[in-house]
């Protein structure tokens, strides 16, 4: 995520936040492709966390992208915790156990979010190595507990730490030791939003299987595929997971935003401080909760911008949606996991394709396949098939919507090759997990240092 927005517009009537959100229409040609991916931070010298502070710490690395980059710094409380693109064209952020994120440039081709996610680990490596570190391409941390982890200082994420303990029983593991890939994508009107989030919403447990990448919890097997999609099981439950109302051949913007309204709030940023807000909804804070509590305690289009990141539904809506299913991992899948949305969503023949497939799945199949998906992956049973025949299927269809847009490279290639490392992966049958879990067992000899050899960028 990159800095939190302070947009002063004071919001006046509930009927501005669907307008708001249907601002994000756009025309089929100035639709784009928005990439981000996070990974672990570690030393080289025995595989250990990544302070912020210190000569080699996470500090010292964003402080050497900036001067490599030309980004601004984004401070919180005096301390540097991001870099954004001066046009706003990227950003570089941290979460909170100091998994190092780029939200990627709105770009019009998978062929520039490749070379993007290239230069941007280039540019890392430059930087990381002198100082011993390296990156690690996994949906969640192999080897250190909780208490091994650092914290980064940033203030939200104090509020978040607090809070999470109150509503679910995993959410500090989703902030300190997950990382996912994740692609934003555009919408031409609210009846191609609804279409395009009700096919994502339904296949997003098929990206957890395809890109299940976390069979490790503190240096063991954790018998799931998915660790970072078992967490979001029980994270916070009033604000993440599937949507119901998504499923409705009605579902529209106000929709969404009625949700939304009824969700407690995380914080409200005033005078570059943050105020907890964690015991208010939104809707309270509408109808005047903290005016007596806070200076400029009434509702802003930046709070209402702020309130909508917070919010971690499979498919998020903001004025694009947010695909938020996958696990991390290494470099190919960086541009697989665009690849993958692109190609359904953005041809209007593999989307009609993709919405037939899809159309009669209830909520509560996609529920029960998306709890059984992070232990069983694409061996998920669905009525009568296994996921990884369904898996087959979409993937021929994105295929055909990547073909169709023919978006070459200067060598003629199409986008569809990007498709590979899941092709690869649906025909062997077996998970990136899975093969991890394998290697632990057998060559890595119960060890899981090699993992940090084998899954580093």
């Amino acid at each position: 995520m990159a800095r939190d927005t302070t947009d002063n517009r004071p919001i006046e009537r509930v009927e501005e936040l669907a307008a708001d959100l249907a601002m994000g229409c756009k025309p089929r040609e100035k639709w784009r492709i928005g990439t981000e991916h996070e990974k672990f931070p570690f030393y080289v010298d025995g595989n250990r966390p990544v302070p912020y502070e210190g000569e080699r710490g996470i500090k010292a690395v964003l402080e050497g992208m900036q001067r490599i980059l030309g980004w601004d710094a984004i401070n919180d409380d005096g301390k540097i915790i991001g870099l954004v693109e001066p046009t706003g064209q990227g950003a570089i952020s941290l979460e909170p156990g100091g998994q190092f994120e780029l939200s990627g440039a709105p770009l019009e081709t998978l062929h520039q979010t490749c070379r993007e996610g290239n230069a941007h680990l280039a540019q890392l490596r430059e930087i990381a190595e002198p100082l011993g570190i390296r990156f690690l391409g996994l949906g969640g941390s192999p080897k250190w507990s909780l208490a091994e982890t650092p914290q980064m200082p940033k203030s939200r994420y104090k509020i978040m730490t607090a809070y999470m303990p109150k509503v679910g029983t995993q959410g500090l593991d989703m902030m300190y030791r997950t990382c996912t890939i994740q692609v934003n994508l555009d919408f031409e009107t609210e009846a191609d939003m609804r279409r395009k989030m009700q096919v994502a919403q339904r296949l997003q447990p098929l990206s957890t299987a395809l890109f299940a990448n976390s069979p490790f919890t503190e240096g063991r097997l954790n018998g799931l595929q998915s660790w970072r999609g078992d967490i979001w099981r029980d994270t916070d439950n009033q604000r993440a997971g599937l949507l119901p109302f998504v499923f409705s051949e009605r579902f529209g913007f106000a929709d969404y935003v009625e949700w939304a309204l009824d969700v407690p709030m995380y914080f409200i940023l005033r005078d570059g401080r943050y105020h907890d807000c964690t015991h208010i909804t939104f809707r309270q804070f509408m109808e005047g909760a903290l005016k007596d509590e806070v200076t400029d305690g009434l509702p802003t289009i930046g709070d209402w911008s702020n309130h909508l990141s917070t919010l971690f539904p499979d498919v998020r809506l903001k004025r694009f949606l947010e695909m938020r299913g996958a696990d991390g991992g290494p470099w190919r899948r960086i541009c697989a996991l665009p690849a993958f949305w692109v190609g359904l969503l953005y041809d209007q023949a593999a989307l009609d394709a993709a919405h037939d497939l899809t159309a009669d799945w209830s909520f509560e199949e996609v529920d029960a396949m998306r709890n059984a998906v992070p232990k069983e992956g694409l061996a998920t049973r669905f009525r009568n098939h296994e996921l990884r025949d369904i898996a087959r299927e979409v993937l021929a269809i994105s295929r055909k919507g990547l073909s169709a847009r023919r978006r070459l490279n200067p060598e003629g290639y199409d986008e569809a090759s990007f498709l590979s490392p899941l092709d690869e992966i649906v025909a062997r049958g077996t998970t990136s997990a899975e093969e991890l879990a394998n290697a632990f067992n057998t060559r890595w000899d119960g060890s899981i240092e090699p993992v940090f050899l084998e899954q580093a960028y």
